[in-house]
């Protein structure tokens, strides 16, 4: 009974938090940086391997309609887009009330005997960000009776799933719901990332990401806690193995990384820039920096990496016969070698460093069947075509599909094709240049077949990997204060925010329209804009690429 009450308290604690953090700005900008993390986070990293575990790929399918569906809905009819939102956030608040009856079960659980108390102190402490969440999407909109009501109700639905016992909790499983849920989760994530009364307004010139950057630091430490007590006290064994794994990754790849942005810094020190004025020059940059080549040599082997050097010597100079310009090119830079090589580059590389390893964490996952080596390279063009991957976000991805298991092919094509293989880059191509390009990807996938297996050049103690993954999140940190979290991910995302103007109670929009105009006038890797990619560019800009 206490853990019930315990419960209901953490919910009631957000409005008195929104209360406090909305009297300004700064501390607005910061919840907002809270929430989209905690919520964001909990689900791609809790909730997400579970909904695969036990819907296997048709889940990801269902998350994806969640979550893009009412993107495309609001597109398609613009009159009614606010229709289209509120039932999204309807969708959303709905999952939330059905989750909240399987924390109550979870808490029954908790307290019988052998199993962990932990567990139900994981509820507990979800609850924080998620009573945030309810005020934070509902107040500014259908104001404040409605969302007490809200907040009453998944406090009353927490005790029919506490008093009711397991076998409520056996219709409300995973195994009865997951494709709704999968559904749901999608909502919950479309609603987040859409912020749907950030105060842009107020932060036209983003003097408050200082704050949004230490919202979600704080937000990144609560889902650390949920993580080790879930481990404790969770039954799930692949979602442990999953976390473990992210972490094995990330400890193993942390050292080299740092040492591919020292090369990063040494040959901007050296002259080779991303603004110099060989176009040949600056598509090497693009597809392989040099310095993903010292990831690609150190965890992949010598061979793929003289692999990956030779097809890009020949997609370069081919580019660049083309004339083919580059999208996204960095429109300023550093004078500082050290800045641009730990700071300037962290900046555009760093989500997708992320983002690569919670892929493959997620299709990796023994419920989605993806042996043949076909559907493998399927799988992979459709998530390059929406997004612009850097090149040491592609490597990452390869070294983590190759410790997954995935055939030679998969592995090689991010390598040679990430980067380049986007929608915005192929608008700015004509068909032949489009059937060339694709021919000497073909062509170096088959000759990829035979190469030697890969294989890692070096094994660090488990010391300096630590020390070396502390020096890589403080890196990672800062570049989250620089931006804030939205800014952080934006490049990310696959549509443009501007799509999103819909009108709330307080009259205020969400003002994505400054946000696209923001997109082009700094040079990260957004992959939402692509339309960007087909605007003309001037001849004093021409060398910016």
């Amino acid at each position: 009974m206490l853990y019930l009450l315990a419960s209901c308290i953490a919910l009631l604690i957000g409005p008195l938090f929104y209360r406090y953090f909305s009297s300004g700005s700064g501390l607005q900008k910061g919840l907002d940086g809270f929430i989209f993390v905690s919520l964001g986070g909990l689900v791609l990293i809790h909730i997400l391997p579970e909904l695969l575990e036990h819907g296997g790929l048709l889940a990801i399918v269902f998350v994806v309609l969640g979550l893009w569906g009412p993107t495309a809905s609001e597109r398609l009819f613009h009159r009614y887009s606010e229709i289209t939102h509120n039932l999204t956030l309807s969708l959303g608040i709905g999952g939330l009330l059905l989750h909240t009856i399987t924390d109550g079960g979870a808490m029954v659980l908790a307290q019988q005997d052998g199993n962990s108390s932990l567990l139900a102190l994981g509820v507990i402490l979800h609850r924080l960000p998620v009573g945030l969440a309810i005020w934070w999407l509902l107040k500014p909109q259908v104001g404040t009776r409605w969302a007490s009501l809200v907040l009453v109700a998944m406090m009353l639905l927490t005790g029919v799933g506490y008093f009711a016992g397991e076998q409520l909790l056996s219709q409300l499983s995973l195994d009865n719901t997951f494709y709704l849920q999968a559904f749901v989760t999608g909502s919950i994530l479309h609603v987040v990332l859409h912020q749907p009364h950030g105060q842009h307004d107020t932060d036209k010139q983003g003097q408050y990401e200082y704050q949004a950057g230490i919202g979600s630091l704080l937000g990144i430490g609560l889902l650390m806690v949920l993580l080790l007590m879930d481990s404790g006290g969770h039954e799930h064994a692949h979602h442990d193995h999953s976390t473990e794994q992210l972490t094995t990754w990330l400890m193993t790849i942390a050292p080299v990384l740092l040492l591919s942005y020292a090369a990063a810094a040494l040959r901007f020190q050296l002259g080779l820039t991303p603004q110099d004025n060989s176009l040949a020059r600056r598509w090497f940059q693009r597809l392989a920096g040099p310095e993903a080549l010292v990831l690609t040599a150190l965890l992949l082997g010598p061979w793929l990496a003289l692999f990956q050097l030779l097809v890009v010597f020949i997609m370069s100079a081919y580019l660049a016969h083309a004339r083919v310009e580059i999208t996204d090119p960095h429109s300023k830079l550093p004078n500082n070698a050290l800045r641009f090589g730990f700071a300037h580059l962290v900046d555009r590389s760093a989500p997708w460093v992320l983002l690569s390893l919670v892929l493959v964490n997620l299709i990796g996952h023994p419920s989605v069947p993806l042996s043949n080596p076909m559907l493998q390279i399927a799988v992979l063009l459709l998530v390059f075509l929406p997004m612009r991957f850097c090149n040491l976000g592609a490597a990452v991805l390869s070294i983590a599909l190759a410790y997954s298991g995935w055939s030679p092919i998969a592995i090689i094509l991010p390598l040679i094709a990430a980067p380049v293989l986007n929608i915005a880059q192929l608008k700015l191509m004509s068909w032949p240049q489009r059937g060339v390009l694709l021919a000497i990807i073909a062509v170096a996938l088959v000759a990829a077949i035979r190469l030697p297996m890969w294989f890692s050049l070096i094994t660090l103690p488990e010391a300096i990997n630590l020390a070396a993954l502390l020096v890589l999140s403080g890196l990672f940190a800062a570049s989250l204060l620089r931006l804030g979290p939205r800014k952080f991910l934006r490049r990310l995302m696959m549509l443009k925010p501007a799509t999103h103007g819909h009108k709330h109670g307080h009259d205020h929009a969400h003002a994505h329209a400054s946000a696209a105009e923001s997109a082009h006038s700094h040079s990260h890797t957004h992959s939402h804009s692509h339309q960007s990619g087909g605007h003309s560019h001037s001849d004093a800009n021409k060398h910016h690429h």
